[in-house]
């Protein structure tokens, strides 16, 4: 019996020793993993962080320059089909003041001229839609290219900031709220900006 009583007593000891180590290093923990701003106790900020990708696209260079390509092409590309459609349009109306004046010598002249024009009318909307295909390939090569380039330099951002987490925000859509503290988009534009003026490209 005395045996029994000591065997318990033991336990019990041992729980209360386990239960005061685990209280103190608790204590010391949640010490750690707070901090005091203006007096207010907050949580040590996590090792996580979102980058505000319209911010982003908005002011980092490289964003800009690829930009400025796909709307320099586009506007060379409409210019190419205006001019095209213009001088189609020349030709239609032609066709139809000769028609008006009987200006053809037989009804089949009349009539491979039409075909002919209808014939040219339908290869300009296959050019158009050929270059708008052409011109949104281009985009999402370069959107790529954007992404990849971003990665790899948010890995060489992150060496020494050791997030384990960077999310990427638009308009609110992945995040619907977090603390200004975790919004790196200034911080990281400045980084790209500057290794991208480094390197020179363009």
């Amino acid at each position: 019996m005395k045996n029994i009583n000591y065997v318990i007593n033991g336990v019990l000891a041992v729980a209360v020793i386990i239960l005061f180590v685990m209280h103190f290093s608790g204590k010391k923990e949640s010490e750690v993993n707070k901090s005091s701003i203006d007096g207010e106790v907050l949580p040590k900020v996590l090792p996580i962080a979102y980058v505000n990708l319209d911010s982003l696209l908005a002011n980092y260079n490289y964003a800009k320059d690829l930009n400025e390509i796909i709307l320099r092409d586009q506007e060379n590309a409409r210019a190419n089909i205006m001019q095209k459609v213009r001088a189609w349009d020349g030709e239609r109306k032609e066709f139809q003041r000769k028609l008006q004046n009987n200006s053809f010598l037989t009804t089949e002249k009349a009539q491979q001229e039409e075909a002919r024009i209808a014939k040219k009318g339908e290869e300009l909307q296959e050019m158009d839609n050929r270059l708008s295909q052409e011109l949104m390939a281009k985009q999402m090569k370069m959107n790529e290219q954007f992404r990849d380039t971003v990665v790899a330099q948010l890995q060489i951002f992150n060496a020494d900031k050791k997030y384990q987490i960077i999310l990427s925000n638009t308009a609110g859509d992945n995040i619907l709220w977090a603390e200004k503290v975790y919004d790196i988009t200034e911080e990281l534009v400045v980084f790209l900006n500057k290794r991208y003026s480094s390197t020179g490209e363009k």
